[in-house]
């Protein structure tokens, strides 16, 4: 159901100074901000007011941010929460995530980063309000390419890319091989904003670390033998469209810390250089195995599966 409201977003954190801060921010940008001071407030603002987001730091005197947003996901579970926390404290901020957080950001905050998180938990509300609104007329649009079938869970499945196609998250899809993950991966991509720009993969499986590197990040004249030539890298080639990153379980934990500053920060670097390029590009991975397993076994990063 489309709101005949201006966006709303509830900005708590029991530091005055840093609140107005956050408030002037947004404002700016062009949403409309409520404030609360701590969680207990938080609580009581949530179920008097639809927010479309919350924006809450996880430290507070009163009720943390842990606990409030615990209530809050149990009250409303289709309001997205970003929570705020120091670096010392991102053990915490995994912790929401957990719970039902829909991303979280370090302090000092980077007001780009905030501005672009901002929007993609504002753009994942709205894809719940659609897919609500789809199931309530009982249809939906998209174009599947190559994809066949009219089965029960193939329709399931088409109507669950309809609805996360249009948003700007990262998503995982998981299966075994030979599923069509990379198929699901192109419907994700087609049915996007991102659908005139470029559709990349990389199987990263394929190549061992440095050149998986060097292949997604690009590489400086010189940086390794037979470097003769400066060369961009996938991240770079996918700007504005979608970089599909298959079998990411098979990366090793130096390659994963690579893959989540680049989530974090939306920048890379090339091999062997030292500018740093902004990139714009929409990550899309699959895996033949269980990362929620490889987390809890500490093969996979857990700080990069929840992003």
């Amino acid at each position: 159901m489309k709101k005949n409201r201006p966006t709303s977003i509830l900005v708590v954190d029991d530091d005055k100074t840093h609140r107005i801060m956050l408030k002037t921010m947004l404002k700016q940008w062009g949403w409309q901000t409520e404030e609360a001071d701590d969680g207990t407030t938080a609580i009581e603002a949530v179920h008097s007011t639809p927010f479309d987001a919350v924006l809450m730091d996880v430290r507070m005197t009163k009720l943390d941010g842990i606990e409030a947003l615990r209530r809050i996901h149990a009250y409303n579970p289709a309001i997205p929460v970003i929570i705020m926390t120091a670096y010392s404290s991102v053990d915490a901020a995994v912790e929401a995530i957990k719970i039902g957080a829909h991303d979280y950001l370090t302090k000092p905050l980077d007001f780009d980063r905030l501005k672009l998180t901002m929007a993609r938990a504002l753009d994942h509300r709205q894809i719940l309000e659609n897919k609500d609104s789809s199931r309530h007329n009982k249809t939906f649009s998209l174009d599947t390419g190559t994809i066949i079938g009219n089965s029960g869970p193939m329709r399931e499945l088409m109507e669950m890319v309809s609805y996360v196609a249009p948003s700007e998250a990262t998503v995982l899809i998981s299966g075994e091989s030979g599923t069509g993950k990379e198929l699901i991966a192109a419907a994700l991509h087609h049915n996007s904003a991102r659908k005139n720009g470029p559709f990349i993969k990389v199987n990263c499986a394929a190549l061992v670390e440095n050149l998986l590197e060097s292949e997604l990040f690009g590489h400086e004249k010189g940086a390794f033998t037979g470097a003769d030539r400066r060369r961009e890298g996938k991240f770079v080639q996918a700007n504005g469209g979608t970089l599909f990153l298959d079998e990411i379980g098979e990366t090793s934990p130096g390659m994963q810390a690579k893959l989540l500053r680049v989530l974090q920060e939306h920048e890379i670097q090339r091999v062997g250089g030292q500018e740093t390029i902004a990139v714009d590009v929409r990550v899309l991975a699959a895996s033949n195995r269980n990362l929620e397993e490889e987390v809890t076994m500490g093969t996979f990063r857990e700080d990069l599966y929840y992003r």
